[in-house]
Parts: C-alpha cells; sequence; structure tokens
C-alpha cells in the first residue's frame, strides 16, 4: 500500500505522455559535400567582423542590425513564441484566485417565514481554484512541448534573418562599389571616344578619312554616353537598396575597386565537408525544431480520446456579519471534481489525430527540403570558388590583349593601314574584358560571403562560430 500511494501522486502530478519518440530523419543528401570528408569540429569560421575588413562596411552592417525592419519582425515573433510558450506552460500549475464577497438582501414580509421583513447579510473571503486539469495523459504537457519547439523553431528564424541580413548587406555594398567602378570606366571610354570623334573628323577635314569613319565615330560616343547614364542610374539603385537594408542615409562610398581584401577568404573551408555540418544552419535547425512541434502535437491529439479530469474548489472563511468572518468556526470550503469521457464526436478527434499526423510529415517533407537546399547552396560554392579564380585570371589577361589590340589598331589608322572599324572593334571589346572582369571580381567576392552563409556563418561580432557546435538556445522560465 506504501508503495502504491507514490506512483499514485507520480501519476496525477505528472501524467504520462502520448507524444510519439522523435527520430530525425535521415539525410536526404550524401554523406560527404566535396571530394572527401571534413570533421565538423575542424571547421571554423569566423564572426562576420573578421570576415570584412572594410570598415565602411562594418559600419553599415552595424547599422543594418540595429535598425533593419524585417530584422526587427523577427525579433518581435520570437518574443511573441516566448510568451506564447508561457502561456502554454501556465496550463501545467493550478489558477488560484482570492475572493473577497459581501451581500445584503432584503426579504418583503409576504415572502418571509415570519410574515414581516428582513434584512440579512452574508461575507466570504477565501482562495480558489478554477479548473484546473489534472494532466492524466499528457495532452497539456504536449502542448506546451509544442509551443516550447515553436518557441525555439522562431529564434532560429531570427538567427537565420540575420545572417541573411549580413550577407545582403555586404552583396550591396560589392554591387554598388562595381557598379561606380563600371561607372568610371563608361566614363573613360566616353573620353577616349570623344577625343576619337575629334581625330577622325580632323582627319577627314585634312581629307584622309572618309565621313563614315566621322559617323561610325559619332555612334560610338553616343553609344558610351547611353553606356554611362545607365551606370548613372544603377549606381543610385544601388544606394537605394542599401539605403533600404540599413534602414537609413547611407554615406558617401569612396570609389575603390572591387578587390580580394574587401572580403576575407574562408581558407579554414575545404572542398570536402561533412555534410552533418549542414545540420547546423538555422533554417535546418528551425525545420527540426518545428518538425518537433508537430511530433508534440500528436501527442495532444491522442490524449483527446481520454478521459479528461478537472478540479475546482475553494477554501475560505463566511459569516453574516464583517467581524465574524475570521472567528472560530467560520470556515468554509468546497470541491467539485469533474470527468469527462468523450463518447461520440462523429469522427472529430480522429480527423484531429489525422490533421496532427499529416502535418507531422509535411514537417518532416519541409525538413528534408531544408537539407538538400543547404547541400546544394554549399556545394555549388565550393565548386565556384576555384574556377571563379581562374576566370578571373583569364579574364585579366584578356583585358591585357584587348588593350594591346586597341593601341595596335589605332596605330594603323593614324598610319593608314586600316579603317576605322578596326578601332571601334578594338574599343568594344576592351570596355566588355573590363567590365567582365569587375563582374568576375565581385562574383569571386560574393561567393565568399554566399559560402559563409550557406554554412550557418558567425552572427555575432568577435566571435567564432565552429561548424558542428550549436549555440544553447535559452529556454524561457517559467
Amino acid at each position: 500500500m506504501k508503495s502504491i500511494v507514490p506512483a499514485l501522486a507520480a501519476v496525477v502530478l505528472g501524467g504520462c505522455s502520448m507524444i510519439p519518440d522523435y527520430q530525425a530523419p535521415e539525410s536526404p543528401v550524401p554523406i560527404e559535400v566535396g571530394n572527401w570528408n571534413q570533421s565538423a569540429d575542424q571547421v571554423v569560421l569566423p564572426g562576420w567582423e573578421s570576415l570584412f575588413p572594410d570598415p565602411q562596411l562594418r559600419a553599415l552592417i552595424h547599422t543594418a542590425l540595429a535598425n533593419n525592419r524585417d530584422l526587427r519582425l523577427a525579433m518581435l515573433d520570437v518574443a511573441e513564441a516566448r510568451a506564447q510558450y508561457g502561456i502554454e506552460k501556465s496550463a501545467l500549475f493550478p489558477e488560484i484566485d482570492a475572493n473577497a464577497d459581501g451581500t445584503r438582501q432584503r426579504l418583503p414580509g409576504d415572502l418571509s417565514n415570519t410574515g414581516s421583513s428582513t434584512i440579512t447579510s452574508q461575507y466570504s473571503v477565501g482562495l480558489g481554484v478554477a479548473s484546473y486539469e489534472l494532466d492524466l495523459f499528457g495532452r497539456v504537457r504536449s502542448l506546451e512541448q509544442s509551443a516550447l519547439q515553436s518557441f525555439l523553431a522562431t529564434e532560429e528564424a531570427r538567427r537565420s534573418a540575420q545572417i541573411t541580413l549580413v550577407s545582403e548587406v555586404a552583396n550591396a555594398y560589392l554591387t554598388l562599389l562595381a557598379d561606380q567602378q563600371k561607372l568610371r570606366i563608361s566614363e573613360d571610354t566616353v573620353e577616349s571616344q570623344q577625343e576619337s570623334v575629334d581625330l577622325v573628323r580632323r582627319r577627314h577635314d585634312a581629307g584622309l578619312g572618309s565621313e563614315l569613319d566621322v559617323r561610325q565615330a559619332q555612334i560610338a560616343l553616343e553609344t558610351a554616353r547611353a553606356n554611362r547614364a545607365r551606370f548613372r542610374r544603377l549606381v543610385v539603385e544601388d544606394r537605394n537598396a542599401l539605403s533600404v537594408l540599413v534602414s537609413g542615409p547611407v554615406p558617401e562610398i569612396p570609389e575603390e575597386d572591387v578587390i580580394d581584401p574587401a572580403v576575407s577568404l574562408l581558407a579554414s573551408v575545404p572542398k570536402g565537408l561533412d555534410s552533418s555540418v549542414l545540420l547546423k544552419r538555422p533554417d535546418i535547425q528551425q525545420a527540426e525544431y518545428s518538425l518537433k512541434a508537430a511530433n508534440a502535437n500528436i501527442g495532444a491529439a491522442r490524449a483527446a480520446f481520454y478521459p479528461s479530469i478537472t478540479l475546482t474548489g475553494s477554501a475560505g472563511t463566511a459569516s453574516a456579519d464583517l467581524s465574524g468572518l475570521f472567528e472560530s468556526g467560520s470556515g468554509s470550503w468546497s470541491f467539485s471534481p469533474s470527468i469527462n469521457l468523450p463518447i461520440f464526436t462523429a469522427g472529430r478527434l480522429q480527423s484531429n489525430l489525422d490533421v496532427a499526423e499529416i502535418r507531422k510529415e509535411q514537417s518532416v517533407v519541409q525538413y528534408e527540403q531544408a537539407i538538400q537546399t543547404a547541400f546544394q547552396e554549399v556545394s555549388d560554392s565550393l565548386a565556384a570558388r576555384d574556377f571563379l579564380s581562374e576566370q578571373e585570371e583569364a579574364q585579366a589577361a584578356l583585358v591585357e590583349a584587348t588593350q594591346r589590340s586597341l593601341d595596335l589598331a589605332e596605330a594603323r589608322y593614324e598610319g593608314g593601314a586600316d579603317d576605322y572599324l578596326a578601332v571601334l572593334d578594338a574599343r568594344r571589346e576592351l570596355l566588355s574584358a573590363r567590365q567582365n572582369l569587375v563582374d568576375v571580381k565581385l562574383g569571386k567576392l560574393t561567393n565568399r560571403i554566399t559560402l559563409y552563409r550557406a554554412l550557418g556563418g558567425g552572427e555575432r561580432a568577435n566571435q567564432h562560430t565552429v561548424i558542428g557546435m550549436s549555440p544553447r538556445a535559452e529556454v524561457p522560465q517559467p
């Protein structure tokens, strides 16, 4: 008998759980990302401040982290999820209320047993428990666990939003630098074309050239002016996009070239990685927490098939006089347990369970999709890294070759050995080669940012994030 009492107490207080045992789905991608396996604990990504040594870019990122509206909404979503978890957790404990009542009533004589009107008084003070559900089958605890996992998922969504914001600001800044550099190239081209027009016109006036050469030079000049106007527009649009990201005005950006020091090289990231590192990305963590929340909802749906016991009670004092509320013998109490056993619900409970199980399967698919997306992003970034460096070398060599070709074409034209069409072709090729070189350099830097984001890079300044180690999420206190 002594052993039964503690067991019953444990059942009443703790209940049992109908939540299915959670098992993480198998990875839908290969074990390795790349050519060889690399231990997750050996891959270390620096904080974003170490990734971006450019002080102006770092200042813009700090401003964006403080002011960006999308990130602020993500933080408010976390606060809302925390509060919702607090609501669900509070249902695990009895709700105790204090109450005080006072009543005075006059009864007419024709309704009184004495035939005379009477005045009666009643006062009471007490503590009460209102409709506390004994969680025998874990329904309330399942809902509490679901709310907790949803809160953790929302926190991961905030982390993902922050990493994405850092990446977007960096990409927008580099795009602005690239377009400013292209604008300078187009301005140089306009100046060169203007000099060519003047040269061709002088040769025409001297009888050394045709009017066709003059018209071709003018066409090239107007084309260069149109190209310059286009990049002026793009620079303004780039500044506007950057202003929206930082949620404030953008200071003047020095017209620097897009070069390697703008983004540090992630030398610690090898070509081959254990795909388990992907599981630490915030979006994948979010998908897994959502899956756990859906799993907990199944427990709540299962528990709804079983009886629910609700307790209502109060204890205090009552008296016909205020002065007698706390005198001996004035104590009062009430206790009203109730039990509800579902018998016929027209399939509602089974349908609720079916919905919960289907939503779990949907969460599994979303989790697998998140892993597949991460695998592709990391694999593509690693594959592109070496090719972009090779492409940059080839493009730089092409710029040198086209510059030499232009010099030769101009010399031949001035010497009368060739027409002006060769000069135009060489100048167009040089312009295209120089602008493409800027694009390749921009692509190489943005590839580093993409790889950093794809690996779920560090989001806190002056800290290092170890891929394979997840920061412990703070569990809210009741």
